[in-house]
């Protein structure tokens, strides 16, 4: 019997067994298998750090705001099991091209340099339909369709808009991704009626990820790969988004 479709999207690498975020949180995303993963990024001190959060506490053994720190200093810390905060090119040279990857777009004027190493990387060779790029913050979404027309967009939200799934087609976004708690079947109905995808986030428990399919969303950012890939479907989504 074919299993039902469901992109797996692993949640900053896979972050449900390695410190999120990181480098070995990426390679057990690889391993487990995952066809498409998740990376915050901020632009700091000239570089693209590979973080969530506005300040260190939590995720390092440093302090203070991640933006007001020099990279040497964020270098130094501790991001987990001896992990260092890694850069987005760090990143993509684990990633190699073995999966798709969705840049969130953290911190102000991050569109900028990530389309620069975009186009490096694409120079390279990466294809372009590996890369999806996201925010909350949706100017820099603007942003980065005026540098880059060619990159997909997903648009980030909390809570549903009265005109549900319009603010993501009027940025010209390949995919809306709301929070699992805001995902209800008008939303997902509208959304695919504007021919948009539907990538819902922090889905990691296995009736969440089921209830998911059952609305018809198209993935789930997960910290748990293995959750989706043992009962879902991926196709050939390895190749690019949308496949």
């Amino acid at each position: 019997m074919k299993k039902p479709d469901l992109l797996c999207i692993g949640h900053r690498g896979a972050m449900g067994h390695a410190p999120e975020n990181t480098l070995n949180s990426i390679r057990k995303a690889l391993e487990l298998g995952a066809p498409c993963m998740e990376v915050d990024v901020y632009y700091v001190d000239g570089h693209l750090v590979v973080f969530h959060d506005e300040r260190l506490e939590r995720l390092t053994n440093g302090s203070g705001y991640l933006c007001d720190k020099t990279f040497d200093y964020l270098r130094s810390l501790d991001a987990g099991n001896g992990q260092q905060i890694p850069t987005l090119e760090e990143v993509c040279g684990v990633i190699a091209s073995q999966a798709c990857l969705n840049i969130e777009l953290k911190g102000p004027d991050t569109a900028v340099p990530v389309a620069e190493l975009l186009s490096k990387l694409i120079d390279r060779g990466w294809d372009k339909e590996k890369f999806l790029v996201s925010s909350f913050h949706h100017l820099e979404l603007v942003e980065m369709r005026r540098l880059h027309p060619d990159i997909k967009l997903g648009a980030l939200l909390r809570g549903i808009p009265v005109d549900a799934a319009k603010f993501a087609e009027d940025l010209d976004a390949f995919s809306v991704n709301p929070s699992l708690d805001c995902v209800n079947q008008r939303f997902v109905d509208d959304a695919h009626s504007r021919g948009l995808k539907v990538y819902a986030f922090a889905v990691d428990h296995r009736e969440d990820i089921a209830r998911m399919q059952s609305l018809g969303v198209d993935g789930v950012f997960t910290a748990y790969p293995e959750r989706v890939l043992q009962n879902y479907s991926q196709g050939n989504a390895r190749d690019g988004w949308g496949h």
